[in-house]
């Protein structure tokens, strides 16, 4: 082959593993990309932003929504710094992503060089893989390990720099194509367990969650639950997964999860684990099931053996891949006569039970929003949130009807929902695409307004101001009350914000007031903010601040 910069060379090994778009925000360190990528630009889309902590977690929605690895590329020193929220991110979300790095000149690394950073010291902690390519030969081999790495096992981030040096070198050396990925499969030994295990049990209980779900398997998963009655209920934040309006649906775990849920997955005496590692926040700090034998039988499938025994020792360990463990499950023989019917049949009714809109200090019911809400979107409206307590509005009264609609991230991270929506709407412009965000959390990511103007994009934010961070409001309750400092907000004018950067911009004082808001923002035709104006005292749909501060005082005194 003709010999070709580093910048083209690495660009040509993401045409070669089928790269689409890419996310970026441009760094004099890695210019001969940049220049590469505009010569593919027919072929990956490069979407510019504005900050790199969202890049990130743009490049980490795209993976979470195609199941491929989401790139970034970012310039050394601060951008990488920035971006590596995102890196945690996918990490603790288990998502395929792969962030380049513009390194500074190879022969002034160790000299604390402009913007120098050990790239791989500081993300080897933090991301599946992290390395970097000092010689352009390299490069190929590299970007074919970056992408096996990042999908095989237990999905993850790599990191990958490249020095400036190394990317103005010339080189021959060809393109690789994608290594053949060979994912780990059920045997029939396993699959005779689980069957005797099924056939023993009188309160079974399926949960679904983590990531490498495709069509497929989601429809096979439902087959197999659908023939045996089982009641599911899925994972932190991968609600997804199925079908909340389904009879056998039992709710999901995680914050905030309903008391007759979380005993319902105490009494089961079989737990089948499809595809999560039950994490602190599904099994609500490792409290629902025991460490590290728990009294229900588990079973446990995970596509990482690492995974396998690290805080759990499953009765039924199985090392598979999501797609290939419900392939198999057709193989499964249901009883005649379900032994847990009235179990099943049980867990549906709690689960309803917690859909009744609870009541909210103030003009604005986020329950009744969010009820509304679910009766005026589309099935395969996607739907994205960052974190804070307005999430537990989000969670408990939207019901998910279809795969790949939650956006949202396990690791709890704030300013999430705007570039996770950015991200929606490019992949699908002509799906419905809701953000919700509280004050705080939209704040950490509202200069991407710029990019959702840029492209057009007509995403619908709703943010929900309550004038401070509320789960940090809501824990100073818990532990010091009255004692309130270092969470109180001074916001700006949401509508306005979003008028100056060309969008649609509404306030919404009352319940009443939103469906023609939101009808209004549907019609304008770009991208549309409604900012709600809830009452600070509303913190849960289960408590309010004063209550939470009297509980903790009362604590106190009887102590």
């Amino acid at each position: 082959m003709r010999s070709r910069n580093g910048g083209k060379i690495l660009i040509e090994a993401l045409v070669s593993h089928g790269v689409e778009m890419a996310f970026c925000v441009p760094g004099e360190s890695f210019l001969p990309a940049l220049d590469a990528l505009h010569d593919v630009r027919d072929t990956i889309r490069l979407i510019v932003c504005r900050h790199e902590a969202a890049a990130a977690h743009m490049a980490e929605a795209y993976g979470k929504l195609t199941g491929k690895p989401g790139v970034c590329l970012v310039t050394r020193g601060p951008g990488a710094t920035q971006a590596s929220i995102g890196v945690h991110t996918a990490s603790q979300d288990s998502t395929p992503m792969i962030l380049l790095v513009g390194q500074v000149n190879s022969t002034f690394m160790g000299r604390d060089a402009w913007q120098e950073i050990d790239i791989t010291r500081m993300f080897t902690p933090m991301a599946k893989w992290a390395t970097q390519v000092n010689q352009i030969e390299r490069l190929p081999e590299v970007m074919q390990q970056a992408f096996q790495v990042a999908m095989s096992g237990r999905p993850g981030p790599v990191v990958i720099a490249v020095p400036e040096d190394v990317l103005y070198a010339l080189s021959p050396c060809p393109a690789l194509d994608p290594l053949p990925f060979k994912p780990a499969v059920v045997s029939a030994a396993e699959l005779a367990s689980l069957q005797g295990m099924l056939d023993k049990s009188q309160r079974p209980l399926v949960i679904l969650g983590g990531s490498g779900w495709t069509a497929l398997a989601n429809e096979q998963v439902r087959a197999f639950v659908e023939h045996f009655d089982l009641p599911v209920c899925t994972s932190f934040r991968r609600q997804d997964l199925w079908d909340n309006r389904d009879p056998r649906y039992a709710g999901s775990l995680g914050i905030g999860v309903s008391e007759k849920l979380a005993q319902r997955v105490r009494d089961a005496d079989l737990i089948l684990a499809i595809g999560t590692r039950l994490g602190e926040t599904t099994t609500s700090e490792y409290q629902l099931l025991q460490v590290p034998r728990p009294r229900q039988t588990l079973v446990h499938v995970y596509p990482d053996a690492n995974e396998l025994g690290r805080v759990y020792q499953a009765a039924l360990p199985i090392h598979s891949g999501v797609p290939e463990l419900t392939q198999a499950l057709s193989q499964l023989t249901a009883p005649a006569i379900s032994a847990w019917q009235a179990w099943t049949q049980s867990a549906q009714a709690d689960y309803l039970e917690t859909l009744t809109p609870t009541q909210m200090p103030g003009p604005i019911n986020l329950a009744e929003v969010m009820t509304w809400l679910q009766t005026r979107l589309p099935p395969d409206a996607i739907v994205s949130n960052g974190a804070g307590n307005y999430t537990s509005w989000v969670h408990r009264f939207h019901q998910y009807r279809a795969l790949h609609t939650e956006l949202a991230p396990i690791s709890g991270t704030m300013g999430y929902g705007v570039p996770a929506a950015i991200t929606a709407k490019l992949l699908h412009p002509d799906r419905t695409v809701i953000c919700l965000a509280g004050d705080g959390c939209f704040q950490m990511s509202a200069q991407e307004l710029a990019t959702v103007k840029q492209y057009q994009l007509s995403i619908i934010f709703i943010v929900i101001n309550n004038s401070m961070y509320g789960s940090i409001r809501m824990h100073q309750e818990m532990n010091f009350p009255g004692n309130v400092y270092g969470t109180s907000l001074e916001n700006p004018d949401f509508p306005a914000l979003a008028k100056a950067y060309g969008l649609h911009g509404q306030l919404v004082e009352r319940t009443a007031d939103f469906p023609a808001a939101f009808e209004r923002a549907v019609q304008a035709g770009t991208g549309a903010l409604i900012e709600l104006r809830t009452d600070s005292e509303g913190i849960t749909p289960r408590t309010t601040l004063s209550a939470l501060r009297q509980r903790a005082l009362n604590q106190r005194a009887d102590s």
